[in-house]
Protein backbone atom coordinates (compact mmCIF):
# COMPACT_ATOMS: atom_id res chain seq x y z
CA UNK A 1 0.00 0.00 0.00
CA UNK A 2 1.32 3.45 -0.91
CA UNK A 3 2.14 5.99 1.78
CA UNK A 4 -0.39 8.80 2.10
CA UNK A 5 1.29 12.04 0.93
CA UNK A 6 -1.47 14.58 1.72
CA UNK A 7 -4.30 14.94 4.23
CA UNK A 8 -6.86 17.56 5.15
CA UNK A 9 -6.70 18.42 8.83
CA UNK A 10 -6.93 21.37 11.22
CA UNK A 11 -4.20 24.05 11.14
CA UNK A 12 -3.91 26.21 14.28
CA UNK A 13 -2.29 29.04 12.31
CA UNK A 14 -4.95 29.16 9.57
CA UNK A 15 -7.80 28.43 11.99
CA UNK A 16 -9.52 25.72 9.96
CA UNK A 17 -9.16 22.51 7.98
CA UNK A 18 -6.42 22.79 5.34
CA UNK A 19 -4.43 20.46 3.09
CA UNK A 20 -1.18 19.23 4.65
CA UNK A 21 1.60 17.25 2.98
CA UNK A 22 4.49 15.10 4.13
CA UNK A 23 7.89 16.78 4.44
CA UNK A 24 10.38 16.36 1.61
CA UNK A 25 13.96 15.20 2.31
CA UNK A 26 15.43 18.72 2.75
CA UNK A 27 12.61 19.75 5.10
CA UNK A 28 13.07 16.54 7.12
CA UNK A 29 16.81 17.23 7.45
CA UNK A 30 16.12 20.83 8.55
CA UNK A 31 13.57 19.71 11.16
CA UNK A 32 15.82 16.94 12.50
CA UNK A 33 18.54 19.52 13.09
CA UNK A 34 16.06 22.07 14.52
CA UNK A 35 14.59 19.58 17.00
CA UNK A 36 17.70 17.49 17.62
CA UNK A 37 15.83 14.30 16.72
CA UNK A 38 16.75 11.31 14.60
CA UNK A 39 13.28 10.92 13.06
CA UNK A 40 10.54 13.37 12.07
CA UNK A 41 8.32 11.17 9.90
CA UNK A 42 5.17 12.02 11.87
CA UNK A 43 5.17 15.70 10.87
CA UNK A 44 2.94 17.29 8.23
CA UNK A 45 3.26 20.73 6.59
CA UNK A 46 0.27 23.05 5.94
CA UNK A 47 0.28 24.09 2.27
CA UNK A 48 -2.56 26.62 2.50
CA UNK A 49 -1.79 29.61 0.24
CA UNK A 50 -1.93 32.78 2.35
CA UNK A 51 -1.06 35.23 -0.44
CA UNK A 52 -2.33 34.31 -3.93
CA UNK A 53 -0.16 36.98 -5.57
CA UNK A 54 3.13 35.55 -4.24
CA UNK A 55 2.03 31.96 -3.58
CA UNK A 56 3.28 32.22 0.03
CA UNK A 57 2.15 29.20 2.04
CA UNK A 58 1.38 28.82 5.75
CA UNK A 59 4.00 26.02 6.25
CA UNK A 60 2.96 25.39 9.87
CA UNK A 61 4.03 21.97 11.20
CA UNK A 62 1.79 19.48 12.99
CA UNK A 63 1.64 15.74 13.55
CA UNK A 64 -1.16 13.46 12.43
CA UNK A 65 -2.46 13.23 16.00
CA UNK A 66 -1.49 16.58 17.52
CA UNK A 67 -2.61 19.84 15.90
CA UNK A 68 -0.28 21.88 18.15
CA UNK A 69 2.83 19.82 18.98
CA UNK A 70 4.91 22.86 19.99
CA UNK A 71 4.23 25.67 22.50
CA UNK A 72 4.86 28.24 19.76
CA UNK A 73 4.16 27.24 16.14
CA UNK A 74 7.15 26.15 14.07
CA UNK A 75 6.95 27.02 10.40
CA UNK A 76 9.26 25.32 7.93
CA UNK A 77 11.33 27.71 5.81
CA UNK A 78 11.27 27.45 2.03
CA UNK A 79 14.41 25.47 1.23
CA UNK A 80 16.07 25.49 -2.19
Amino acid sequence: MATQRTMTDYCVTCGGDQVHRRLDRKEEDWLKERLGRAGVGEFWLCVNVLDPDTGRQCRNLRTGFNKKPFAAPIKAPVLE
